[in-house]
């Protein structure tokens, strides 16, 4: 019998990513991380939304109605965040056949379709005391809503063939070409006169708020941020789980 070679550089690497697509390391590494990723995702969150809604100072124009961007603004994040996680998926899918790239966008997809979901129902609980109105048709309302019916549309095509590769396959196309809605939404307050805010935080410039009410804003986003990957990671873990029952199953 024949041992397969391991290429040097493989060899060379004390870290390698790519050991983490043999299911079996990735459900071993999964679970010893897990448990701290939730204690400290439920940390920040816990300590991100009490500082934020109850020691936190109202905005001087929009009053107490501010404090919602502690859920919204990491919402929005995270919504555009998995979904180019999701595109990186479909890549590795599409391109290198990496065994959990295909299980994991699975994984990604109701979560990201759910944080849209708030995102969306925040910010119209966020509009209607500033805006008057729920909705409006602007550029980055919009191009989140594109977002949104994204997710669904990746969640629907997982599923609308018999044959699961070719589910696969056809989520994946969407995912990348549905990236190019990232930019739409991330300049769409730049390039177009909307009724949405211009972002707070910049590269070039100094965030737009002070930092009594962006600290607790960013532990809210980190929070959030755990929150997700442990949601990710559970949905991720079950998934293998199955398939290797199912196999089990199947050659009894």
């Amino acid at each position: 019998m024949t041992k397969t070679s391991v290429p040097p550089s493989a060899k060379q690497s004390g870290f390698n990513i790519h050991r983490f697509a043999n299911p079996g390391t990735f459900l071993r590494f999964e679970s010893k991380i897990q448990p701290w990723v939730i204690a400290f995702g439920i940390l920040f969150v816990s300590i991100g939304i009490v500082w934020g809604l109850f020691f936190s100072p109202a905005d001087w124009q929009q009053g107490d109605s501010v404090r919602i961007m502690y859920i919204h603004v990491p919402m929005a994040i995270l919504a555009s965040g998995g979904y180019f996680g999701l595109a990186l998926c479909a890549l590795c899918s599409l391109i290198w056949k990496h065994p959990l790239a295909d299980l994991a966008a699975e994984a990604i997809g109701p979560i990201g379709a759910v944080i849209t979901a708030l995102c969306l129902i925040t910010g119209s609980l966020w509009g209607k005391p500033m805006w008057g109105t729920w909705w409006v048709w602007d550029a980055r309302l919009t191009s989140v809503l594109v977002l949104f019916f994204l997710y669904l549309g990746h969640i629907t095509l997982l599923h609308a063939f018999d044959d699961q590769q070719k589910g696969y396959k056809a989520a994946a196309i969407l995912a990348l070409v549905g990236v190019f809605d990232l930019p739409i939404i991330k300049f769409s307050v730049n390039w177009w006169h909307t009724l949405h805010q211009p972002s707070t935080f910049s590269i070039t410039h100094a965030p737009a708020m002070s930092l009594s009410m962006m600290w607790p804003l960013i532990f809210c986003f980190i929070g959030f941020a755990l929150g997700f990957i442990a949601l990710v990671c559970i949905q991720l873990r079950a998934a293998i789980l199955e398939r290797q029952v199912r196999h089990l199953l199947l050659n009894e």
